[in-house]
């Protein structure tokens, strides 16, 4: 190994006194950053209202933050690799926090969109950076601990941001969606300031690679668009396809600019490791599935059974909660049990609890199965972190970071994509059928990835592997 990497480790393995509080208050960052997904959603008609927005300029308020969210993710990870990870933590969260205050101040579409992209830029510098330091605070059993809970944070911010959305929204006003972040944003950041230590940067003479940078953050960029539009006017419509095909294009084309440059953004061999490759699979489907069922949900529940935004919000409670019981109890027994068994059991738990609804759709019986559904979901986060960042040394976890982070993204936005279209009449009429076959999709979709996972990700280390350098792959 390179003494960079022996300087790694030894940063790994002395525990630092303050990094349970550290993982909280990162993990407190990054459930704003993810409830700031949600938490939109049901604002969104008073928003419209307030300051004249079409449908186009609404699908843009929640679209660009995620656009640039998830198009940015590698080149903050990256950042976060070649500069420290505290500089490019404090950066976005500064950047998000005054973005969220411009936001909610904002008093046209412009404004308003303009807020959610430079809300997105800052959220893609602070995930990954922060996500790189949890993994080089903690090692060995703490690690999947600590991955449990920055697991749990985030998977349940994504079911509270429809609560809070609900009750801020009917109560000071959609404004405070947004403005809520100034001083929680401000706290933590002067927390951080003084708190979070300078870890390592691994720059050296290695250059930022900003064409590497623009090219996947296009590429990104299109394919969640044409996620997005997907959604909106079908898989079959020409601006769909066109987009889509500028995306994988450019993806291939960023494969070769990668092998060719001195100072690629990732080092293509990282993405093809089974570890990485199995995590991202699995994290990938965790969040297409959880997207569902916050997308189903509020719909049905707001349009089928005709309950108000803030009731709609109390309803999903359960699922927040049972999300975060799954992360917490995978981060104890990943060890013990393994991320192949446990990654298979959360979906076929999630299969489990999505296919119900499909069968017979009432609020209550949708609920209970949609949070145990969501019980599973809550493991295979921890499953996807934990397999995806195990191996990776220390000097690469920023990037890692910012793949995971990535696929997360575009879990999401096909995630929504695929739900709005199936239960595409349901949207509009307020029936059933269309939503019981989404779940039923869903259902499925969970079942076959069990399978695929059940092959992808490695199984249980050995005694003599267990001795392997960082950068070795486990085999099944």
């Amino acid at each position: 190994m390179t003494s960079d990497s022996n300087a790694g480790e030894a940063v790994a393995q002395t525990a630092d006194p303050r990094r349970w509080r550290l993982l909280g208050l990162l993990g407190l960052a990054q459930f704003m950053l993810i409830l700031d997904v949600t938490v939109v959603a049901i604002a969104l008609p008073h928003m419209g209202a307030d300051l004249g927005l079409g449908r186009d300029a609404l699908t843009w308020v929640v679209s660009a933050y995620t656009l640039a969210f998830g198009g940015l993710m590698l080149l903050g990870g990256r950042a976060a690799d070649l500069f420290g990870p505290k500089p490019v933590v404090l950066a976005g969260l500064a950047t998000f926090t005054v973005a969220s205050l411009a936001t909610g101040l904002a008093t046209s579409a412009e404004l308003a969109i303009g807020g959610r992209v430079a809300q997105g830029v800052g959220a893609a510098m602070l995930s990954p950076a922060a996500l790189s330091i949890v993994v080089r605070l903690f090692d060995g059993e703490e690690r999947n601990r600590a991955l449990g809970i920055w697991s749990a944070l985030g998977a349940g911010g994504a079911a509270i941001g429809v609560l809070l959305g609900g009750a801020l929204t009917a109560g000071p006003g959609w404004e405070w969606v947004f403005l809520i972040n100034v001083p929680v944003g401000v706290v933590v950041a002067i927390i951080l300031a003084r708190q979070l230590p300078a870890l390592p940067a691994w720059g050296g003479d290695v250059r930022l690679d900003l064409v590497g940078a623009l090219i996947v953050t296009a590429s990104t960029g299109l394919l969640i668009l044409g996620f997005i539009e997907a959604g909106d006017e079908g898989w079959a419509s020409t601006r769909t396809l066109v987009l889509l095909a500028g995306g994988i294009v450019g993806y291939v084309v960023l494969a070769g600019w990668l092998r060719r440059t001195p100072h690629p953004l990732i080092d293509p061999a990282l993405v093809t490791r089974r570890p990485v490759l199995s995590g991202t699979f699995v994290l990938f489907v965790a969040t297409g599935l959880m997207v569902a069922v916050f997308f189903l949900g509020t719909f049905y529940l707001q349009s089928a059974a005709g309950h108000g935004p803030l009731t709609t919000g109390l309803l999903f409670l359960p699922v927040a909660a049972a999300t975060m019981v799954g992360a917490q109890l995978a981060g104890r027994f990943i060890g013990r049990l393994g991320a192949r068994t446990l990654g298979i059991a959360g979906l076929l738990v999630a299969a489990a609890g999505l296919v119900v609804p499909a069968i017979s759709m009432s609020t209550l019986s949708t609920v209970i199965a949609v949070s145990v559904g969501s019980a599973g979901l809550g493991v295979l986060f921890v499953v996807a972190a934990a397999t995806a960042l195990s191996q990776v040394e220390p000097q690469l976890a920023g990037v890692a970071s910012g793949i995971l982070s990535t696929f997360h993204e575009l879990g999401a936005s096909l995630g929504a994509a695929v739900m709005s279209g199936v239960a595409a009449a349901s949207l509009v009429d307020g029936t059933t059928d269309g939503f019981e076959r989404a779940y039923l999709v869903a259902a499925v979709i969970a079942a076959l990835a069990a399978v695929l996972a059940g092959a992808l990700i490695p199984g249980r280390p050995t005694s003599t592997e267990t001795h392997q350098e960082p950068h070795q792959e486990t085999q099944s």
